[in-house]
C-alpha cells in the first residue's frame, strides 16, 4: 500500500459530536529502530513484543465548530488535567495527519489521556499515547465510512500513529510486532506495522516483561533527538547493518524457541542502541549506576541459576527483564530478594507480552 491508499473519499455520513475511548498498549522494541528518514519513516525495521498492563487510556471528545478556520481546535488533559506541555507533539500531529483525516479541522477536540506508567521515562509512553490517539480518530472516521474492515483499520491506525511517534505504529496490534520494510518479511512496510507474520514457538507465548523502575524522571534526551543524532554518525551504517542481521537470526530463534539466542540478540541489540547515544554528538549516557547493577546483577543469576532471563532497555534508564511465564515463580524471587534494591522507590511494573489495543 502507498500513502494515497489512506486518503478517503468523501465521507458518506457526516459525524455529529460524540466521544470515543481507546486503551493502547506500550510495546518493547527486540531488535531496536533508531535513526529515521523523512516522513516518518525508519532508517532500519524493528520487531517488538506487544505489552498488556503498560497502556494508555485515550478518551476524545469532539463537537463541529461553528466556524471552520485553516487550524485546529483542540485541548488536552492528562488525567483530566490540562497539560499544555503535550500541545505542540499533538499540534504536529494533527497537521500531519489532516490530508487523510480531513475533518480534523471540522472539530473540536477534547483530548483527556492517562497512562499506567509514569510518563517520560522510557517506557514509551509516546508510542502508547499516540497509537490510543490514533485509534480514537481512526475509529471516528470509521463511523463515516460504513463497510471499513477491521484490516484496513488496524493498517490505517498503524499509518497515522507512526506520524505521531515511530515505535507507535507497532501499538496496534499483537503479540509480536514487525515495523519497517525487509526482504525477510512478507507484507512489511516502512508506513505501517504488522503482526509478526512466521512461527512462534510456545515459550514465547505469555513472555514476562518485569520494567524496573531505576528512574521515574523525565528522560534526559528526547527520543526525536535522539534519532537525530543518527544523521551523521560515524557507526550510523554498521548499526543498521546489525539490525538487518539481528531480524534475519531472530527468524529461526522465535521458531525453534532458542533462548539463548534470543538473549544474545536482545541484549546486544539494547546495549547497541546506548552505544550509539554514548557516541553521538552531542552524546549522552542515559543509563544510570542502578541500570548498570541490575544489568550485572541479571549477568550473574543467569549464569549461576542457568535460568533464560535476559534484559532489555529502551531510550531510559528503566531495564526491561524477559523470561519465559514457567519460571515466574524463581524470577519474582530474584526481584524481591535482589533487583528491587536498585529501583527507584522500590518499583517495578509486572508486564507480559498482550494482543493490542483495546476500545473501551
Amino acid at each position: 500500500m502507498t500513502e494515497n491508499d489512506f486518503i478517503p473519499r468523501p465521507y458518506k455520513v457526516r459525524q455529529q459530536e460524540g466521544s470515543i475511548t481507546w486503551q493502547a498498549p506500550s510495546n518493547i522494541a527486540l531488535v531496536k529502530y533508531w535513526g529515521k528518514k523523512k516522513g516518518q519513516l525508519p532508517a532500519n525495521p524493528s520487531l517488538s513484543f506487544t505489552l498488556e498492563a503498560s497502556a494508555t487510556t485515550t478518551r476524545i471528545s469532539y463537537s463541529p465548530r461553528n466556524t471552520i478556520t485553516d487550524d485546529f481546535s483542540f485541548e488536552i488533559l492528562l488525567d483530566s488535567v490540562a497539560e499544555p506541555g503535550f500541545r505542540p507533539k499533538i499540534q504536529i500531529f494533527l497537521e500531519r495527519v489532516a490530508a487523510y483525516l480531513p475533518f480534523v479541522k471540522d472539530f473540536h477536540f477534547t483530548i483527556d489521556t492517562s497512562n499506567t506508567f509514569p510518563h517520560s521515562s522510557g517506557i514509551a509512553s509516546s508510542a502508547s499515547g499516540m497509537a490510543a490517539l490514533a485509534l480514537c480518530l481512526a475509529d471516528m472516521e470509521r463511523q463515516s465510512v460504513p463497510g471499513m474492515d477491521d484490516v484496513f483499520f488496524g493498517l490505517k491506525a498503524s499509518f497515522l500513529a507512526r506520524l505521531g511517534s515511530g515505535s507507535a505504529t507497532r501499538s496496534i496490534q499483537g503479540p509480536v510486532m514487525h515495523w519497517g520494510e525487509h526482504s525477510g518479511t512478507a507484507g512489511s512496510s516502512d508506513l505501517y506495522a504488522i503482526p509478526y507474520p512466521y512461527e512462534l514457538h510456545s515459550v514465547f507465548k505469555g513472555f514476562r516483561d518485569t520494567i524496573l523502575l531505576v528512574d521515574q524522571g523525565k528522560k534526559q534526551v528526547s527520543s526525536t533527538l535522539g534519532h537525530g543524532l543518527m544523521k551523521g554518525h560515524p557507526y550510523a551504517a554498521a548499526r543498521y547493518e546489525q539490525a538487518l542481521a539481528g531480524l534475519d537470526a531472530l527468524k529461526g530463534v522465535l521458531a525453534s524457541g532458542d533462548l539463548e539466542g534470543f538473549t544474545a540478540i536482545v541484549e546486544q541489540e539494547a546495549l547497541s542502541l546506548h552505544a550509539m547515544m554514548m557516541t553521538s554528538r552531542p552524546y549522552f549516557i542515559l543509563m544510570k549506576p542502578n541500570t548498570l547493577e541490575i544489568i550485572n546483577h541479571i549477568w550473574a543469576f543467569r549464569e549461576a541459576s542457568g535460568l533464560p532471563v535476559c534484559f532489555t532497555l529502551d531510550a531510559g534508564a528503566n531495564v526491561h527483564l524477559l523470561y519465559p511465564r514457567e519460571i515466574s515463580r524463581q524470577v519474582d524471587a530474584f526481584i524481591k530478594e535482589t533487583l528491587v534494591t536498585f529501583c527507584e522507590n522500590g518499583k517495578y511494573i509486572c508486564d507480559q507480552i498482550g494482543f493490542g489495543a483495546k476500545k473501551m
